[in-house]
């Protein structure tokens, strides 16, 4: 849905995820929640501007999206529809006069995300509609996450909505004891909302402090929910340390500062402090996984007075050890810029060439900074070019734009 009044564009992304959320609870029905938030949101593009932003929009959304949905269960019940059916004596039974059951999941978002990583659809396909739905990605933010072209994703999400409404697929709270086998996923999905608040894959501005901001409460609820699980404690900490840089990544005007560049005195020190001692937690159990390794990569990072002070051996092993558990070119890519601190460009550029990750913005701009330390400027400046063909984010255009200005012959 294309939202042109501002004010209602930052209304769709703080209260789309929650209205769509409270209808799942009310209906059962993920798809019919869905379409009947969008629906009010249309009306209110249709209203607001004359009529102004309500007191309370997110209850005024909620309720029109709430009506629209019973008007839409009540035309399809009269065709038959048994799951029409179904979902309205849902709203209209006891469930809703009745004492509530005690939930194990009390955020509302949170629940959300937990209740879409169904065990019935691939993780996949369970991140990917999660992070649709939540409102605050869209599609072509999805597909920048997954490496996938737009329409490609756009395919997904349609197939994997269409199972679930022709399997039937019951979308209801897990249980406390469903959340172990779920949390694989939904930490994947508070992962890629860090991700694109961290470097946005568009827009005008590096980062979208507000998905940095949701993601780290999201860990944090989910750290108090399953304090005995190392992969949220290490995926807390990774958002924490690598968070913690923020001020220093741009400039005064937004642009963008490498890690290498940045002033590391600008460096919140308390947001340091806890993402180690959350390391050093993680270190301590012996149960290695993925986001943990990531923190500690970060925690080295977070070490060094300056980038030649950094500990590039030992990063180098832990993305060794992350390999051989979570093998991907994504990874090697990001082990060959530590290679290239250890053993030089041209090893680097090496690793970086065997790597099938053509349609990624970064692997082009990192290949360009390997060319342009061996002084191979011609290929350096047509790598950089591929790279601004893939990213739709301002600062990173005008950060590639200065860098090929830098290796491009003068006229």
């Amino acid at each position: 849905m294309l939202v042109g009044d501002p004010d209602i564009a930052r209304i769709f992304r703080a209260e789309y995820g929650r209205a769509v959320s409270v209808l799942v609870r009310v209906f059962g029905d993920i798809g019919l929640a869905e379409d009947a938030v969008q629906d009010a949101f249309t009306e209110a593009v249709r209203r607001w501007p004359a009529a102004g932003v309500p007191p309370s929009p997110a209850g005024w959304i909620i309720t029109t999206a709430r009506n629209r949905a019973i008007d839409r269960l009540r035309r399809d019940a009269t065709r038959d529809d048994r799951h029409a059916e179904a979902a309205l004596l849902q709203v209209a039974g006891p469930a809703d006069a009745g004492r509530p059951e005690e939930d194990p999941v009390p955020d509302e978002r949170l629940r959300l995300i937990f209740t879409c990583c169904h065990p019935a659809l691939g993780q996949a396909a369970q991140v990917a509609l999660t992070l649709r739905l939540l409102g605050g990605l869209s599609t072509a933010e999805i597909a920048h996450a997954f490496l996938v072209p737009e329409p490609t994703m756009a395919q997904r999400l349609v197939r994997t909505k269409a199972k679930i409404r022709a399997a039937r697929i019951p979308y209801r709270v897990p249980s406390e004891a469903e959340l172990p086998g779920r949390v694989g996923a939904v930490l994947a999905v508070v992962y890629l909302i860090f991700n694109e608040g961290y470097a946005a894959s568009s827009g005008g501005q590096l980062i979208r402090a507000d998905l940095c901001t949701e993601a780290i409460r999201l860990g944090r609820l989910l750290a108090g929910l399953m304090p005995d699980e190392p992969e949220v404690t290490g995926l807390l900490a990774l958002m924490l340390l690598a968070q913690s840089r923020h001020a220093a990544r741009t400039t005064a005007g937004g642009g963008l500062v490498l890690l290498a560049g940045q002033d590391r005195g600008r460096w919140d020190r308390q947001l340091i402090a806890e993402g180690q001692a959350l390391v050093r937690q993680c270190l301590r159990r012996g149960q290695p996984g993925p986001y943990q390794i990531q923190a500690a990569i970060n925690a080295v990072h977070s070490d060094a007075p300056d980038s030649a002070a950094t500990d590039w051996a030992q990063i180098v092993a832990l993305y060794d050890q992350l390999l051989a558990l979570a093998p991907g070119p994504v990874v090697a890519l990001h082990r060959a810029v530590a290679v290239a601190e250890v053993d030089g460009p041209d090893a680097a550029l090496t690793l970086v060439d065997g790597l099938d990750l053509g349609s990624y913005y970064l692997f082009h701009a990192i290949r360009g900074h390997l060319l342009r330390q061996l002084g191979r400027h011609a290929e350096a400046a047509a790598a950089y070019r591929a790279a601004l063909d893939r990213t739709g984010n301002a600062a990173e255009r005008d950060f590639l734009r200065g860098r090929l200005r830098e290796v491009s012959p003068r006229s």
